[in-house]
């Protein structure tokens, strides 16, 4: 497990030297951030002034770290700096999250995913584009040009069905509908966080 107590010692010293300051509750500790909590930083540091930190060990219906990491992207600067990102389908299914604004990109994901990798389609890619896809319009074209994917997915997910008959106006309703499925999920995740956040807040105060 990399959340572990070496590891947090070294996350301490490195976030020291950027001049890190914790600038919201919750507190800095493991026991937090085990429960799911995210503890925010902005730094001082020459160079990196301004830049905020979020640290969290757990995100919402997601694998572990190394799963994570075994399939992430890479990406290398001009000057080799390598860095170390989600790939796409991890990063969709981290932004399901409550907030209004998060959808429009999983959209743009989705969609700009498949236009770029639609001439290499492999079985994995296939099927992150028949469950996660946004729109009306791109979830018709898939069940079009992978109707035997489709077929075996549709159970899993109830728009499939409706994409291979297509009516746009149903598939948007059943969209928006899969969407506050998600938000609540979501909203139900993080209530008694919120709660444990409050009373944060209250021996904050208190102090």
């Amino acid at each position: 497990m990399l959340a572990e107590p070496d590891n947090f010692v070294r996350l301490q010293t490195a976030l020291a030297i950027l001049q890190a300051d914790r600038i919201a509750v919750p507190p800095f500790d493991q026991a937090a951030l085990a429960r799911g909590h995210a503890v925010h930083f902005r730094c001082r540091a020459p160079g990196v002034e301004g830049l905020r930190v979020d640290v969290m060990t757990r995100l919402r219906a997601m694998p572990e770290f190394m799963s994570l990491w075994g399939r992430r992207t890479m990406l290398v600067d001009g000057d080799g700096v390598e860095y170390h990102l989600l790939c796409i389908p991890d990063l969709v299914q981290a932004k399901k999250t409550q907030r209004s604004k998060d959808w429009p990109v999983i959209e743009l994901l989705v969609t700009i995913h498949y236009r770029e990798h639609a001439h290499a389609a492999t079985d994995e890619r296939v099927d992150f584009w028949l469950r996660e896809a946004r729109t009306p319009e791109l979830l018709v074209e898939l069940c079009r040009l992978f109707p035997t994917r489709a077929a075996e997915l549709a159970a899993d997910r109830t728009l499939i069905r409706l994409a291979r008959e297509p009516s746009l106006s149903d598939l948007r309703a059943a969209l928006d509908a899969e969407v506050r499925a998600e938000q609540a999920r979501d909203r139900d995740y993080w209530e008694p966080l919120r709660h444990e956040l409050e009373q944060f807040r209250r021996e904050h105060r208190d102090r």
